[in-house]
């Protein structure tokens, strides 16, 4: 027999409940981190558009927040769905807004990617990064809905 580290078997309701609260522990971390990163990505993103995209400054701090975005949501779908297969779990949720928001934010990190490339390769705002800038504020206003419905876990009390 397996002992944990409160010298009961693995499966022990103790053990679970500490694995329990470490993993929501984790997941509000992650979650801030998302809010945090959110606000930076949509600001960055509207001085692109307001500058149109003419700003070496904002486009790099995009490029960052965005990157460190991309990392943290990783993480928070993997406190989730553990190493599974993303895709499938996916299209099997119930939740229409949470699988918009899969799709969109799969078109903005491709359209992200290439705009990006462009711009190193060229040096001007192209037109894929116009259309990566429209799909942006789209996933954003996705994000704000995915984080309105789930306030209670940002404020339990």
């Amino acid at each position: 027999m397996r002992l944990c580290s409160h010298g009961y078997v693995t499966q022990c309701q103790n053990h679970r409940a500490i694995a329990a609260m470490k993993s929501i522990a984790k997941l509000r971390i992650c979650d801030w981190s998302l809010i945090v990163l959110t606000t930076g990505a949509l600001f960055s993103g509207i001085q692109l558009e307001l500058l149109s995209g003419s700003s070496y400054f904002w486009i790099w701090v995009h490029i960052g927040l965005s990157l460190l975005f991309l990392g943290i949501c990783i993480w928070h779908i993997q406190l989730h769905f553990k190493s599974s297969n993303w895709f499938i779990r996916f299209k099997n949720l119930k939740s229409h807004v949470t699988k918009m928001l899969w799709w969109i934010s799969l078109f903005t990190l491709a359209t992200g990617m290439a705009a990006s490339l462009d711009w190193l390769a060229s040096g001007v705002h192209g037109p894929i990064g116009a259309i990566h800038g429209k799909i942006g504020f789209l996933m954003i206003l996705l994000v704000v809905g995915h984080i309105v419905k789930r306030m209670k876990f940002f404020f339990p009390h």
